[in-house]
Order: C-alpha cells, then sequence, then structure tokens
C-alpha cells in the first residue's frame, strides 16, 4: 500500500473507507520518519476517505513544522475536494 522513497511515500492500490485507518496509520509513522511528499500516481481505486486521510497527514505534517505536498492526484480527488470547499488545502485550487 505504501512504499518509502526517501523523503516519498508512493500510495497504491485503493484508498476506501474499507482500509482507510491501516494507510492512515502506516503512513503516520512514515511521516514520523521525515517524509515531505505523497505520490499518488498508484491509487486505483478511493472515495472521500482518500481526502479524509490526506487533510489528517497534512495537518500531522503541520503540527511538525513541515509541509507535505502531492503529487499526481486522481481527478477524483480534486473533484471532490472542490466540492467539499477543502480544494485550496490540498495545493491544487
Amino acid at each position: 500500500m505504501i512504499v518509502r522513497e526517501g523523503a516519498r511515500m508512493v500510495l497504491s492500490g485503493p484508498v476506501t473507507l474499507a482500509n482507510v485507518a491501516a494507510v492512515l496509520e502506516e503512513g503516520r509513522r512514515h511521516l514520523e520518519d521525515g517524509v515531505e511528499s505523497v505520490d499518488l500516481a498508484g491509487v486505483t481505486e478511493m472515495d472521500s476517505a482518500l481526502l479524509a486521510l490526506l487533510l489528517a497527514w497534512m495537518r500531522e505534517a503541520k503540527s511538525r513544522d513541515r509541509s507535505l505536498t502531492l503529487a499526481n492526484p486522481p481527478q477524483a480527488l480534486s473533484t471532490i475536494a472542490r466540492l467539499y470547499g477543502v480544494d485550496t488545502l490540498l495545493g491544487h485550487p
């Protein structure tokens, strides 16, 4: 699900309500270890749980005085973020 490449996490497979809790915790461990970006190109299925997950990770990074950038967000993520009015929080206006 998450592969670490230096300061980057590569997320792959589905991220839905069914597995988001496990992905959240796995990602938090990487954030504690200095991850600075998340590559979403490998996400194969998503729902609003992915948006919640990313916002939680971004909040976690901010609490450590760091930022977290997103690469290759799925189009559906941008659509959901716009619907919820949080697209600018993801860095994709």
